[in-house]
C-alpha cells in the first residue's frame, strides 16, 4: 500500500527545545516497507525520556542529524492499518502495540506510525488500549534492569526505588512475580496506596518515612539488590541499605546522579527494544496480571501540556488519546 499524498495530524517539533515548541501540524502518513506495520494510533505513551528527546538530547548524544518536522512518541497502540508485501503475522484491524524508539520515520504522537514488525505484538486479552500503548517502554527498562543487569532470583529482597513511577511499578510487578522479596519505596500517600495494590510486602512514602529505619526490619543484613528510577538525597539514603557486595541498576539519566562505595555494585544501563526483551515483555504481560497505572491522558492537540504534566507530581503513566477506537 501506498501511502503518498496522504496526510495526517502529528504533534510535531519544527526544532527541539521547550514544551511550546510541540504543534498540532498536518504531515504525510509514513510510507512502510516490505517488512513493516503501519499503525492507526489510538493511544501514544509519553515518558519521561520523551522531554530528553525534544531538547535534542539524544540527537546530540547518538550524532543523529535530525529531520524536521520531527515526531516523538517511542510507544503506542491502535489497529492496524496496512502490513508490508512480506508480514504475514499481522491482519489489518489487529489490536497491536509497539515500541518504536528514536523510530527514523516517526513517533507515535501522530494518527499513524510505521513500526517494524518484529517490534509489534497483538494486545493480550484483559488488557486495554490504553494500558497497552504505554507499557513497552516502562515495561522494557524494569525488565531490562531486573532480569539482565540485577539477575534477581527467587527469594532474594529487592528495594525498588520510584516505586509509584512508571518504570517503578512495573519493576514492582514483575519483581513480584519473579518470587522476590520487594520493599518499595513511593513517592506521596497517592503513590503508596497505589502501589500497595501491587502486591509488594513493605511499601513506605520517600518523602515523609525514615527508610533506613523500615529498611532494617525489612532486610536486617542488608537488600540482596535495589532498582532506582530516581537518585537525590533519600536514594542515597537507601543505597546504604544495600549489602556489601549487593547489586544496584538504575537506568541511565537519572538525575542527581547515586552516591554509593565500592562494596556494591553498581551498573547503569538503557531500556532500548529489541525483538527478543520486547517478546519476554509481551509473555509477562499475556500470563500476567500486569497493571499499568494511567494518570492523565491529554489530546494529541494538548502533547504540549503532556510534556508540562511530566514536571509535577504524578503516578504511573502519562498517555495521549491519538485517534478514536473504531
Amino acid at each position: 500500500m501506498s501511502n503518498k499524498n496522504k496526510v495526517m495530524n502529528a504533534a510535531v517539533l519544527n526544532r527541539f527545545g521547550n514544551p511550546d515548541e510541540l504543534v498540532l501540524q498536518k504531515i504525510d502518513v509514513p510510507e512502510i516497507g516490505p517488512e513493516d506495520v503501519l499503525i492507526r494510533v489510538e493511544y501514544a505513551g509519553v515518558g519521561e525520556w520523551d522531554a530528553f528527546e525534544r531538547q535534542g538530547g539524544y540527537a546530540a548524544m547518538l550524532g543523529i542529524q535530525p529531520k524536521f518536522p520531527y515526531v516523538l512518541g517511542s510507544e503506542g497502540a491502535g489497529t492496524v492499518a496496512a502490513t508490508g508485501e512480506k508480514v504475514v503475522e499481522f491482519n489489518i484491524g489487529d489490536k497491536v502495540y509497539a515500541p518504536g524508539f528514536l523510530n527514523p520515520r516517526g513517533g507515535f504522537y501522530a494518527e499513524y506510525a510505521a513500526v517494524p514488525a518484529g517490534n509489534v505484538s497483538r494486545i493480550p486479552l484483559g488488557m486495554t488500549v490504553q494500558e497497552a500503548a504505554a507499557v513497552s517502554g516502562i515495561g522494557i527498562t524494569a525488565l531490562r534492569g531486573l532480569e539482565d543487569i540485577l539477575h534477581l532470583r527467587q527469594g532474594e529482597s529487592i528495594l525498588i526505588f520510584g516505586a509509584s513511577g512508571g518504570v517503578g511499578h512495573l519493576a514492582v510487578q514483575l519483581a513480584k512475580i519473579k518470587g522476590a522479596r520487594v520493599f518499595a519505596v513511593a513517592s506521596g500517600k497517592d503513590g503508596v496506596e497505589m502501589v500497595q495494590k501491587l502486591g509488594s510486602e513493605v511499601v513506605i512514602d520517600g518523602r515523609a518515612d525514615d527508610i533506613t529505619l523500615a529498611a532494617s526490619r525489612f532486610a536486617p543484613d542488608g537488600f540482596d539488590a535495589a532498582l532506582f528510577t530516581a537518585g537525590g538525597e533519600a536514594a542515597n539514603a537507601a543505597v546504604a541499605c544495600i549489602r556489601p557486595g549487593g547489586r544496584i541498576a538504575y537506568p541511565n539519566g537519572i538525575h542527581p546522579a547515586l552516591q554509593a562505595g565500592d562494596r556494591i555494585k553498581v551498573s547503569g544501563y538503557n531500556g532500548e527494544p529489541d525483538p527478543e526483551i520486547i517478546s519476554r515483555l509481551h509473555h509477562y504481560i499475556k500470563n500476567g496480571p500486569l497493571s499499568v497505572h494511567i494518570d492523565r491522558t491529554f489530546l494529541l492537540e494538548e502533547a504540549r501540556d503532556a510534556h508540562l504534566a511530566l514536571d509535577n507530581h504524578y503516578l504511573g503513566k502519562i498517555c495521549l488519546k491519538v485517534n478514536d477506537n473504531r
